[in-house]
């Protein structure tokens, strides 16, 4: 591109980590507002703006409030809040974080299903209650990852990621995928509900969208059976939420693990009243290092963009869109 850096205008809609705003504005001229709605853009802004730096939603209106938009990057790996379809459709780049939150995102997971099994949080509250001094040791879990077979959905980056912990626990893995993945022991099934069926653990890692939607419903719950165990690290929308509540209220299943929500920050009351539930507010890759890498790539991608006219990691929708050059006319 010929335009110096500091002249192209990205929009920054939502909250967005200071440490990645004061490295955006070391390189864009940079606007924000309160979020990626098209009512909100003054016309100023549809001129100018050439990048969008994104964190939460990001919708057809907005892309086509903005005749200029060359890219979205996107903060996080997971982008089923970008409607990158519509990008695509509209000459517009979409880049992901891919591999920088990988391992924090796995490890989380271990922390998240060892909690849920072993009741470790209820145990400290139990402690700093004074209850232990009261009324004598905590009550023996129900639950414990000995002898438990662990089935993940979604074996990408960070499921892999997961197995390779669960494997270092001595725990076999199973897994789903759309498709079978050929370099890996796991055990393959061809369908969700086999995988149910043949574990009492299951990990939610898949990605959000309509393939997803709500795939984790009352039938999945069932298969588990009586011990089993749910861990949800992906997205919040690939659970049936009423299900999940009844199926815990119900003694369907033991426990559940969540960090993600179908409607973040909203938290059903169904679910916070359940005691045998271990809920986190999405913080899946939320450290100091890991979210700062996060930023650090999703500016690398704009940096990219605007000096060499590829991005660094593109979206699969869009990996065919070329820099438009025409857009960067006065």
């Amino acid at each position: 591109m010929d335009e110096e850096e500091p002249n192209i205008c990205v929009l920054v809609p939502g909250k967005m980590i200071p440490y990645a705003l004061e490295r955006l504005r070391q390189h864009f001229r940079t606007i924000t507002i309160e979020r990626a709605e098209p009512a909100l853009l003054s016309e100023e802004m549809k001129e100018s703006v050439k990048a969008v730096a994104s964190f939460g939603n990001v919708g057809a209106a907005f892309i086509d409030a903005l005749p200029r938009l060359q890219i979205i990057a996107n903060f996080g790996v997971g982008y089923d809040s970008v409607d990158a379809g519509h990008a695509a459709r509209s000459g517009v780049m979409v880049t992901n974080t891919p591999d920088v939150l990988t391992e924090e995102v796995a490890d989380t997971t271990i922390g998240l299903l060892i909690n849920t099994v072993r009741e470790l949080p209820k145990a400290e509250q139990y402690l700093r209650d004074g209850r232990w001094k009261r009324e004598g040791p905590y009550p023996l879990t129900r639950g414990s990852l000995r002898g438990r077979k662990v089935g993940i959905y979604g074996l990408g980056r960070i499921g892999r990621a997961i197995a390779l912990r669960l494997e270092a626990f001595g725990l076999p893995v199973s897994y789903h995928n759309r498709r079978k993945v050929e370099d890996v022991p796991y055990t393959y099934h061809s369908d969700l509900l086999s995988l149910a069926k043949a574990v009492d653990t299951l990990i939610c890692v898949a990605p959000g969208g309509p393939a997803t939607d709500r795939a984790i419903d009352d039938q999945i719950l069932n298969a588990l059976g009586s011990d089993g165990v749910f861990i949800n690290i992906g997205r919040g929308a690939t659970v049936d939420e009423k299900a999940l509540a009844a199926a815990l209220k119900n003694g369907t299943i033991l426990a559940a693990g969540l960090d993600v929500y179908a409607d973040e920050p909203n938290v059903p009351e169904d679910l916070l009243s359940c005691p045998n539930t271990c809920l986190l507010p999405h913080v899946g890759s939320a450290s100091v290092h890991t979210r700062e890498a996060v930023a650090n790539l999703m500016i690398d991608n704009l940096i990219s963009w605007f000096s060499t006219g590829k991005p660094l990691t593109p979206v699969a929708e869009t990996t065919h869109v070329m820099a438009m050059t025409k857009k960067g006319l006065p």
